[in-house]
């Protein structure tokens, strides 16, 4: 049940937020949104995999 959940999460972070991997940007300029952004991301995919 929880894995479906961050699934579906997985597939609304791609189509709604932006992705910096392909904007190629740099972490150490990168703003706190952004970051947090990124963590956001990395949280539901790592969990969606396991």
């Amino acid at each position: 049940m929880k894995k479906q959940v961050f699934k579906i999460l997985a597939k609304v972070n791609k189509l709604i937020l932006p992705s910096y991997s392909k904007k190629q940007l740099d972490l150490a300029k990168a703003t706190k949104i952004q970051i947090a952004i990124i963590g956001w991301r990395w949280f539901v995919t790592r969990n969606a995999l396991n």
